[in-house]
């Protein structure tokens, strides 16, 4: 079978398999985990930030993210397609007590001016805005890169304001990788940054939350609240630091796949492809084909390629470490030998 339905179902490499066998533990409650401090140090120092926090997911980073910025009834911005806000299940309502005001963007990118006219003034009728939230890559917008001219333009206006911004980077490294830079050169734009450690960077769990010293003392607590105290979590960090240190130059070879795949199902002309294929992810309309997504999908795994439904006719195909090049042609083959038929 080959998974092409998210970097998320990466298998830890044998290494590490290993560092996790053999990680120096201790309770982490209690911050006695020299495996995860190490791991917060670095991912700190990458990110080019005062302190780093290890949370088990995505999710959890960016919800601890909402809760240290903001209070209940503050109001937050974001992209209208944006994980946070598209699929947390409505955490940061039930979380936080915070709305959500949402802009539509363009491949992910918001328009500043467009913020800027959301940001509410002094009245008693508006809530405060209280955080602007970014996502980059842009998972519904096809993977898409949030140039980081696009990032710089929307934290100078948050400082006019003094709007804190918070970056969902589950795929920062992606987008890193894809305008050769450094991550620091996204990162530097945001007040605090969340990026995920076991998607295409192949670590099994966890995320970072990454900010000022005295933000990441306050994140601390909330993560506690939420269940995300761990006691012997150097079993789970030491792939973490794999992760953060091994796995991230080699993202070009997943971004190279996918402008394979996307290449070749352009040829198909019942496929469209309907994203720039910016990094590791490729979106395709299906609709002349005669199938839905759901009926699509389903073909494909039929026949040993596993992909998801992107919309009532759309699909989402991401590659990923565990897919290689020889992988891709054999779905290529695949997926024409379906459309023939």
């Amino acid at each position: 079978m080959i998974d092409l339905r998210s970097d998320t179902v990466t298998k830890p490499t044998e290494e590490m398999r290993r560092a996790a066998y053999e990680a120096e533990v201790g309770d982490d409650v209690y911050r006695e985990d020299p495996t995860v401090n190490v791991l917060e140090e670095k991912a700190a120092e990458i990110l080019g930030k005062e302190s780093a926090l290890f949370v088990t997911s995505g999710t959890q980073g960016n919800q601890i993210a909402v809760l240290t910025h903001c209070r209940p009834g503050n109001e937050i911005l974001l992209e209208s397609e944006s994980h946070i806000f598209y699929y947390e299940s409505g955490a940061v309502a039930a979380f936080a007590g915070v709305q959500t005001r949402t802009i539509n963007g363009v491949k992910g990118r918001m328009n500043p001016l467009q913020i800027e006219s959301c940001i509410r003034g002094e009245d008693q009728h508006f809530p405060e805005t209280g955080l602007i939230c970014l996502e980059n890559t842009h998972n519904r917008a096809g993977g898409a890169v949030v140039p980081y001219e696009n990032m710089k333009d929307v934290y100078e206006l948050s400082r006019k304001y003094n709007v804190p911004v918070h970056v969902d980077g589950a795929r920062l490294f992606n987008a890193a990788v894809s305008s050769n830079c450094s991550v620091q050169q996204f990162t530097q734009y945001s007040d605090t940054v969340q990026i995920c450690l076991s998607k295409g960077l192949g670590a099994p769990v966890g995320s970072i939350l990454a900010g000022s010293k005295s933000y990441i003392e306050k994140a601390r607590k909330w993560r506690k609240r939420l269940g995300g105290g761990l006691r012997q979590a150097g079993i789970l960090a030491a792939p973490g630091i794999i992760a953060l240190t091994k796995m991230t130059e080699r993202l070009a070879e997943d971004h190279e796949n996918a402008t394979r795949l996307a290449s070749s199902l352009q040829e198909i002309n019942s496929i469209e492809v309907v994203n720039d294929v910016d990094t590791n992810i490729i979106v395709v309309d299906v609709k002349n084909t005669g199938y839905s997504s759901e009926q699509f999908v389903h073909l494909l795994e039929k026949n040993g390629v596993r992909a998801v439904t992107f919309g009532p006719t759309t699909v989402r195909f991401t590659t990923h470490y565990d897919v290689s090049t020889n992988d891709i042609d054999r779905a290529i083959h695949i997926i024409h030998s379906i459309i023939k038929h």
